[in-house]
């Protein structure tokens, strides 16, 4: 199976694809952190590319909820990211998995699939993870563990102790979502919706 990661710097999901044997690629406009097959650039220029599986984690600096309080200041960016988020969902491959935080792309374009965790995949750590599938199924948890500890900031606002103002800490898969999507998607047939 041919497999297009967009939007992924890490390498975490590539990787599990190609551990199964597949032939997965990676795309970012940042080099990879794990050396592998990857395409620094715009992904809309190789989304032709006769893939099997895309699975898209579009920025969400401009989407998720997180920012509301800044999205009347960047109406123009938020609208250019939902326009990406629209190019992503049409591409020409006939599985595509949209993966984002909760944001405006339920309310722009429609609403996920799927709302998962990774303390649903083996990961003891709590963050809301959205999925807009087409041509796969829902995942299925694969390793229920506990949730992860809970932090409260000075602001009085409860995050998980793992969250970082770090961007590109928070935006990684974790290992047992990516496992998951390459254990339960590389192999399925196309399922109608």
């Amino acid at each position: 199976m041919r497999v297009l990661v967009a939007c992924e710097f890490s390498g975490i999901v590539r990787e599990a694809f190609k551990r199964l044997g597949h032939e997965a690629m990676s795309c970012d406009l940042l080099n990879t952190e794990i050396p592998g097959n990857h395409y620094k650039g715009d992904v809309r220029n190789i989304l032709d590319g006769d893939w099997d599986l895309l699975i898209a984690h579009p920025p969400c600096t401009h989407l998720a909820v997180s920012g509301a309080r800044w999205f009347k200041d960047k109406m123009e960016e938020q609208e250019e990211a939902l326009f990406f988020v629209a190019e992503l969902m049409d591409a020409p491959i006939p599985r595509t998995a949209i993966e984002n935080p909760i944001g405006v792309i339920s309310t722009n374009i429609r609403k996920p699939d799927q709302i998962i965790q990774p303390w649903q995949f083996g990961d003891p750590f709590q963050k809301s993870t959205c999925l807009w599938l087409r041509g796969l199924p829902e995942l299925l948890p694969t390793k229920v563990v506990d949730k992860g500890k809970m932090q409260v900031c000075k602001s009085g606002k409860t995050l998980p102790e793992w969250y970082s103002n770090n961007k590109k800490l928070r935006s990684r898969t974790f290992p047992g979502i990516a496992n998951a999507m390459a254990e339960q998607w590389a192999t399925v047939e196309r399922h109608e919706q």
